[in-house]
């Protein structure tokens, strides 16, 4: 039982690196922040698997922690996919 819960918090660990591999990820640049909404505004170039073009666009994030050291003028790499039938940011992390 202790082995499968082992296993169990050890792939949970590597979701989001996993789901910025499945998912093509995309450049933007943090325009505005709202933490206490969970939401990100970003200039982006295109979404490929969302099939959208460059915008700019407010998100919602997945884990509100993403926001955490961010500010206007960041760049980040990101992944967004739907959730819930709403487009959502699975993972972000500053570019380098």
């Amino acid at each position: 039982m202790r082995s499968k819960i082992i296993a169990a918090a050890l792939t949970l660990s590597f979701l989001p690196s996993v789901a910025m591999a499945q998912t093509a990820a995309s450049d933007g640049q943090v325009q505005k922040i709202d933490e206490a909404q969970g939401k990100v505004t970003l200039r982006h170039g295109p979404i490929k698997n969302l099939d959208m073009d460059a915008m700019t666009m407010v998100f919602r994030v997945q884990n509100p922690e993403m926001l955490k050291g961010l500010k206007s003028g960041d760049r980040v790499k990101f992944a967004a996919d739907r959730v819930n039938g709403q487009i959502t940011i699975i993972q972000m992390e500053k570019a380098k």
